[in-house]
């Protein structure tokens, strides 16, 4: 009796655990492997309730959803300068992020939550050349 108990919590553990959302680190740095003014990484896919923390690895960055750069229904987030910022994604979609003070020297990235395709028009905002161009690199393959 004892160890079909025992069985049947652990398998109610590991079936807990498997549900259970993620969470992804995003540095924000003045130089990474895409160059100078970056989140590293630029671009993640994450699922339907994860959580993207936006570390404050370097100073003078923060973390900004960018207007008409989101899907439609989710809540925009505005981080403060050089703190950190948890954010929980529930809606499918491509989400654009900015550095606000280093958005003009491209520090941006892409997030994909869930399987939704990237929307034809994602990159059809008035962007920052640099901003536009990394956007670009980020999304080239999705």
């Amino acid at each position: 009796m004892f160890i079909r108990k025992a069985a049947i919590f652990a398998a109610c553990l590991m079936l807990s655990g498997a549900a259970q959302a993620a969470t992804v680190e995003v540095q924000m740095l003045n130089r990474g492997e895409a160059g100078s003014m970056v989140f590293e990484p630029g671009f993640v896919q994450v699922q339907p309730g994860d959580t993207v923390k936006f570390i404050a690895t370097d100073k003078s960055h923060n973390a900004a959803s960018i207007d008409g750069m989101i899907p439609e229904g989710a809540e925009a987030f505005n981080g403060r300068i050089d703190e950190e910022i948890e954010v929980t994604l529930d809606i499918p979609g491509y989400y654009g992020v900015k550095c606000t003070p280093h958005f003009a020297m491209g520090m941006v990235m892409t997030i994909a939550v869930g399987d939704a395709d990237m929307p034809a028009d994602f990159l059809a905002g008035r962007l920052p050349k640099n901003a536009r161009e990394r956007f670009e690199a980020q999304v080239a393959d999705k």
